[in-house]
This record gives structure tokens, C-alpha cells and sequence, in this order.
């Protein structure tokens, strides 16, 4: 009896023993087109044998490189790939770097930090201001709702002024509250409210209107 101990080291043990030995058998082969022959067909199988690889992107160029491993970077063969080295392999993939926003201002988000390029490519003008006062406006939401505590104004111009490096300042307004976006919104919003009060008041009169007149016929 032959135990798996004594058989040779599997160097992929997803793709099994029989893709091992075929492999091995592929190595052996006299000459460079009978082994790309048969590595064409041990690639078939091994991506019949895992078909979750199909959905990844350039799974063919992966089991290629797989075959390399299993043949323990040695196998002569014509592919349609560069094959990889051991060092290629073993190199550690690079650190990768941090968002811009982090530490002190990670709350505020990445859409902020795009919202304030586009403000800072704007020209001087009542588009830039509208934009940049929905941006203080956001980060000062996005503000009260990590910390948990309500956070005065000048913080966020200040916050502002630092994100833009200086490129964008709010201080020449007092506060949030009287911009002009603070005061559009409401204003809609007392019109909107104003217009319901004056339609339901319009309906009343109505009803009344009519109650009067079925009585008068009476």
C-alpha cells in the first residue's frame, strides 16, 4: 500500500493528484509539440475541473501560470503567456496607499474631497458659492453624525479651508444659516407650506359653499 506520504509532494492541492501526474507525464514527453499538445489539453481540464476561475478576469492567463507552478517552473512548452519566475511569485505585493482623508477628517468622506475639486476648478461666480455652501452644508451634517455632539460653524470653515488647502473660505459668512441655500430651502418649503394652508382653506370654503346652498334649496 502506497501512502500519500511516500507519492510526490502535491504543489496545488486544489487541481488534485491526476492533474499532478499529468503534468509530470506532459514533462517527460521527447519533444516541445507533443508537450504543448498536452498542456493544452491538461489547461481544458483543469479549468473543466475549476469553473469558478471563469468569472475572473484573464482566468485563462491563470491557469497557464498554475501549470508553471505545477510543473515546478520547469516545462518547455509554446504558450500563449509569459511563464512567471519563482521571485515573480514570491514578491510581496506593494503597501498600498490611504485615501487622502484620514485621521482627523475621515468622516467627512471621498465624495467631499471630489465635491471640493469641482468647487475649486469653478469659476468666481454664483455657481461656485452655491456649491460651496452645499459642501459646508454636508460636512457639517456628516460632522453631527460621526462625533454625536453638534459642532459650531467655524469649525467647519475652518475644516473647509484646510481640505482646499486655503483654496476655499467661507469665513466672510457669519454662519450656515444665513446663506442663501439655508434660505432657499426654507423658503420653498414655507411656500410649499403656505400653498397646502391656502388650498385646504380653499376647499373648506367650499364645502361650506355647498352646504349652504343644499339647505337654501330645502
Amino acid at each position: 500500500m502506497e501512502y500519500n506520504t511516500q507519492k510526490t509532494q502535491l504543489h496545488m492541492p486544489e487541481y488534485g493528484r491526476i492533474i499532478q501526474q499529468l503534468v509530470e507525464r506532459c514533462k517527460e514527453l521527447p519533444t516541445k509539440e507533443e508537450r504543448s499538445e498536452m498542456a493544452m489539453a491538461i489547461i481544458d481540464f483543469m479549468g473543466q475541473r475549476n469553473p469558478q476561475l471563469r468569472d475572473e478576469e484573464n482566468y485563462k492567463h491563470k491557469l497557464w501560470d498554475h501549470l508553471f507552478i505545477l510543473a515546478e517552473y520547469d516545462l518547455d512548452v509554446e504558450s500563449p503567456y509569459p511563464f512567471p519566475t519563482r521571485e515573480q511569485l514570491a514578491e510581496k505585493p506593494k503597501k498600498m496607499e490611504y485615501p487622502k482623508l484620514q485621521g482627523d477628517f475621515k468622516f467627512y468622506g471621498k465624495s467631499i474631497l471630489q465635491l471640493i475639486e469641482k468647487a475649486i476648478e469653478l469659476e468666481t461666480g454664483d455657481e461656485k458659492e452655491a456649491l460651496i455652501e452645499v459642501i459646508a452644508n454636508n460636512m457639517k451634517k456628516s460632522y453631527n453624525v460621526y462625533n454625536k455632539e453638534h459642532v459650531t460653524d467655524d469649525v467647519i470653515f475652518r475644516h473647509l479651508k484646510e481640505l482646499s488647502e486655503n483654496r476655499l473660505d467661507l469665513t466672510g459668512i457669519d454662519s450656515l444659516e444665513k446663506s442663501k441655500i439655508y434660505y432657499t430651502s426654507n423658503n420653498n418649503s414655507r411656500n410649499n407650506k403656505n400653498s397646502n394652508n391656502n388650498n385646504n382653506k380653499n376647499q373648506t370654503n367650499k364645502r361650506r359653499h355647498n352646504n349652504n346652498n343644499h339647505k337654501n334649496r330645502k
